[in-house]
């Protein structure tokens, strides 16, 4: 190969067919794949393949994408969403997302090639190669290709913070990682210093290649407190605005979601105040809040939280953690969102990472009751913030997602299992930790979609469905925005009020995470309001409802007699009509 300027070698080579296995020959010794290879075939240690981007005829012409404050997420890991575990086996559900559920987005969680069969995703070591035990660069191609169709967007989960410990060979072609840093995965990837300038467009390109090459419509960039740039230009900032750049040209949004655990408002903030300028962020506060006031845990992380009014701050402002004292990290933590707009908060009740990181994997629905579970919707799907659901919560899946590994080296593999068990030796929990590296461990964790069908599983499917089409047609709901909301701590109960207004279209909710029946006082603006939804009513598998299915409020206090674990909401009428024209949504 013939050496160009800033590290570059190059050589063309004439009458190769698709399909054709490669590999580059460093130094003269070392066989190493292709650092940018599109598909590899043989697992992390074998030859790159050959692929024409072209084989794919794309038939999503006309999709626009779909705004992000029209987006209600939906989490995927793509080997344990379907017996299969491939692409294209998600493919006949899609239907269920759209149609039967109502999400308008599928994230998926990491699908750059990773070693062995199984994994979570983030061991990944070639960020341009689909999966192939997925079904690879075609079977990726057929899917998102299929949602588009399908009118959904499909976000894929990126890693920019490391590369896994097995079939890592990036090390051997540049300058990529720094001992300047360390992650808890070694050394960190050189974003700043000598010769980083190509490391960064690496990883520009990579974004860029999952918006072009295969029609994605946002990136959800992960861990990025372990991104180290200290740079004038963080390459955050610089992904974002070519990405943006990108969807300028194509005349559809993209966007860029990180998650990242300093409550750093720059990461939102605009260029020109200072910040990086990416669309939203998760807020783990939001789950934290209420994921305590759920199910009482104060272990680890949780012992910040449990207060009522962290989950009413968090609603209102974002961060919880805005500058004050952490007992967890026992220093101060955060800065304030107050002044952010509320699209710009991914919120959940669930994910991959605060089941998944549990030491047996259990859900919300393994832990708390069938009410707790729809008042936990509630929140989540009633909020101002882009929601965000973890595959089976609509139904209230109880398979665990426990975390699994394929790797090769025995090695390797003892210093994951010792890793999980020291992670683990401080907390609480007691029982067996699953064994990473056991088949079993993954096909444990395989959802059931076919419950939704039956039972109570079919009644909570129902109230997530109901709740979301609330969401997308009562103005007031599918309007995100700060303005006109007004969320508050009920005196006296453990229970919260949040009003929402968008132009004359007003909704009252109350969430009670009483244990216990409870008297609530809250005042309703003048006028006819009627009940939209109650979580405690027969229909709902709950112990009864006794709130008016309508009242007309002067303006003073109402008394509500809330069950333990409910929710209830109000809308007002229009009663220039006599009917709410959303009434029967």
């Amino acid at each position: 190969m013939d050496p160009e300027r800033n590290g570059y070698f190059t050589t063309f080579l004439e009458d190769i067919e698709p399909g054709t296995r490669y590999f580059y020959r460093l130094n003269g010794d070392r066989l190493r794949p292709d650092p940018v290879s599109r598909s590899q075939p043989d697992g992390v240690h074998g030859p790159s393949q050959v692929i024409d981007p072209s084989e794919f005829k794309w038939q999503d012409q006309e999709w626009r994408g779909i705004p992000e404050k029209e987006m209600i997420i939906y989490e995927i890991h793509t080997g344990t969403f379907t017996h299969e575990g491939t692409f294209e086996s998600i493919i006949p559900f899609l239907d269920y997302l759209k149609k039967d559920l109502g999400v308008t987005a599928i994230e998926l969680m990491p699908v750059a090639q990773f070693p062995g069969e199984r994994n979570w995703g983030y061991d990944g070591t070639y960020v341009y190669a689909p999966q192939n035990s997925y079904g690879g660069p075609k079977g990726l191609k057929a899917l998102i290709n299929a949602c588009h169709l399908k009118n959904l967007a499909v976000l894929l989960d990126v890693v920019y913070n490391h590369l896994g410990p097995e079939g890592d060979y990036l090390g051997d072609y540049g300058p990529y990682f720094t001992s300047r840093y360390q992650t808890p995965w070694g050394d960190a990837i050189n974003f700043d210093g000598p010769q980083s300038d190509e490391v960064r467009r690496f990883f520009i390109d990579n974004a860029l290649y999952w918006a072009t090459e295969y029609h994605v419509d946002g990136l959800r960039i992960d861990a990025i407190h372990e991104i180290y740039d200290f740079s004038a230009r963080h390459i955050l900032l610089d992904i974002k605005q070519a990405i943006h750049r990108q969807a300028e040209r194509q005349g559809r949004p993209i966007v860029v979601i990180a998650e990242g655990d300093l409550n750093d408002a720059r990461v939102i903030n605009p260029p020109n105040k200072g910040g990086y300028g990416l669309d939203a962020q998760w807020n783990d506060d939001f789950h934290h809040s209420l994921h305590t006031l759920l199910t009482k845990e104060r272990g680890g992380y949780y012992q910040d939280f449990g207060n009522i009014d962290q989950l009413a701050k968090a609603l209102r402002e974002g961060f919880v953690y805005s500058g004050q004292y952490s007992s967890f990290r026992k220093r101060s933590h955060g800065s304030s969102s107050k002044h952010l707009p509320s699209d710009k908060f991914v919120v959940f009740s669930q994910n991959h990472d605060q089941v998944g990181n549990r030491l047996r994997g259990d859900r919300l629905s393994t832990l708390v009751s069938f009410e707790a579970l729809k008042l936990a919707a509630g929140v989540v799907l009633l909020s101002p913030n882009i929601p965000l659901l973890f595959m089976g919560e609509e139904y209230g899946d109880e398979t665990p997602f426990q975390y699994f590994v394929s790797h090769s080296n025995q090695e390797l593999i003892e210093m994951v299992r010792r890793g999980r068990r020291e992670e683990f030796a401080p907390s609480d929990w007691q029982g067996e930790l699953p064994d990473p590296q056991s088949e079993e461990t993954f096909r444990r964790s395989k959802i059931r979609l076919d419950l939704h069908r039956h039972g109570k599983h079919k009644i909570l499917f129902e109230f997530y469905k109901t709740l979301m089409n609330y969401r997308k047609e009562i103005p007031a709901l599918s309007h995100l925005s700060k303005a006109g909301m007004e969320v508050r701590a009920c005196e006296g109960a453990a229970a919260l009020m949040m009003r929402r207004r968008y132009g004359e279209d007003q909704i009252s909710a109350i969430f009670s995470f009483s244990e216990i029946p409870t008297e609530v006082n809250i005042s309703m603006e003048p006028g006819l309001w009627q009940k939209t939804i109650d979580s405690s009513e027969r229909q709902w598998e709950g112990p009864g409802g006794s709130l008016p299915e309508s009242l007309r409020s002067s303006g003073d206090e109402v008394r509500f007699e809330m069950s333990s674990f409910s929710l209830v909401l109000y809308h007002r009428l229009d009663e220039k009509n006599s009917i709410s024209p959303f009434a029967e949504v």
